[in-house]
């Protein structure tokens, strides 16, 4: 048997649990798409369309420590600093990369990670790549100090981007030993929540916090960071193996990622719109007597439980014209599978309406 026969084999595996995945070859056009994580809509505005075409060149030719360092990458990362309120920040070519090279570089100083069970891949995969000792606490149930192992190093998102909730950073902070640490993924807080949508640590002003971003979501652009203290952006420039030996991100798209910080910002008519969306959306699913959290976070799952399930209601939905994509284990944990729904600030009262009908008529069919 070749190894390409085994690999028929383990997708026969993945298709029998209802797992199985594939790439579309065109882009899909839809009367309402609720998958994507555009969350202020900056994506496609025209003013970060225009910020495209005043740059000088488009690929960044290197690492930022050999030729890859460009002036608009470090005038992104002042501003992105400035705007989260931290000393500095460092840029990578995504969040995943941020992730892993953040926790490998941390871990070091830390004698236990202690990870959230509902954490995202990236943060699972820097912490498993680490080596250092780990628990997997119970979701937004983290150990008193009293009850954790001397010094911690504590990986948690802000808003949590499949399930929707979030969690009490100022508590969290409260409770943190002098000499632990506390990375916190904003990925899915920054442009919708806090002052100005600069995230659920904005205001709390201490070095233990390690903020990790991305600006692929409501940033509308590409690419992600790591913000805090001046010496641990030192450190990273110096032991980030994701930093070190990455090819830096084209300042076409950091140029851009400026502007949508910019936007992001001063858009608070937008965050006001996308708040007012997300009520409409969760009230109507509870009258349909779908569980909905009481909150105004854009991430709204649909949990249905079974694999097929979920693949079965939104392929009901995609024949309405409605495309709200279905998330499988290993996404979420077994016995999760839902439709999961993401907000935006464009979208249209008869859109969500047109997904409310969708799921009213499904339910009763």
């Amino acid at each position: 048997m070749t190894y390409l026969r085994r690999i028929e084999d383990a997708l026969g595996v993945i298709r029998e649990h209802g797992r199985y995945r594939e790439l579309q070859s065109e882009e899909p056009r839809y009367v309402a798409d609720f998958s994507t994580n555009d969350y202020l809509a900056l994506a496609s505005d025209s003013r970060m369309v225009e910020a495209m075409r005043h740059v000088k060149r488009v690929g960044s030719g290197g690492a930022r420590l050999l030729g890859g360092r460009h002036r608009e990458h470090w005038l992104l990362e002042t501003d992105l600093a400035r705007w989260i309120g931290r000393e500095r920040a460092l840029l990578f070519s995504s969040g995943y990369l941020a992730a892993l090279g953040a926790i490998q570089a941390l871990s070091q100083f830390a004698g236990t990670i202690y990870s959230d069970a509902l954490n995202h891949a990236c943060l699972i995969d820097g912490i498993r790549a680490s080596k250092t000792p780990r628990e997997i606490y119970p979701h937004a149930q983290l150990p008193s100090r009293s009850k954790r192992r001397g010094r911690a190093l504590i990986v948690a998102e802000s808003l949590f981007g499949m399930d929707g909730d979030t969690l009490d950073v100022r508590a969290i902070v409260d409770d943190l030993g002098d000499d632990d640490i506390l990375l916190l993924d904003e990925a899915h807080a920054l442009g919708v929540l806090g002052p100005e949508g600069a995230g659920l640590a904005h205001g709390i002003a201490d070095p233990r916090i390690v903020v990790l971003g991305t600006l692929g979501k409501a940033v509308g652009a590409a690419g992600g960071f790591i913000a805090g203290p001046a010496p641990l952006i030192e450190l990273l420039i110096n032991a980030s193996r994701t930093f070190i030996f990455d090819t830096a991100p084209p300042p076409a798209i950091a140029f851009a990622a400026r502007v949508g910080v910019m936007l992001a910002r001063g858009a608070d008519d937008r965050r006001g719109r996308l708040r007012a969306k997300t009520l409409r959306l969760r009230e109507g699913l509870r009258s349909l007597g779908f569980p909905a959290l009481d909150a105004d976070t854009p991430v709204v799952p649909i949990i249905v439980g079974e694999e097929r399930r979920a693949m079965d209601l939104m392929e009901r939905c995609l024949e309405r014209g409605v495309y709200a994509p279905a998330v499988r284990p290993p996404t979420v944990p077994a016995g999760t599978s839902r439709l999961r729904v993401s907000m935006r600030a464009d979208h249209t009262d008869e859109q969500v309406d047109l997904l409310l009908d969708a799921l009213a008529c499904i339910a009763t069919s």
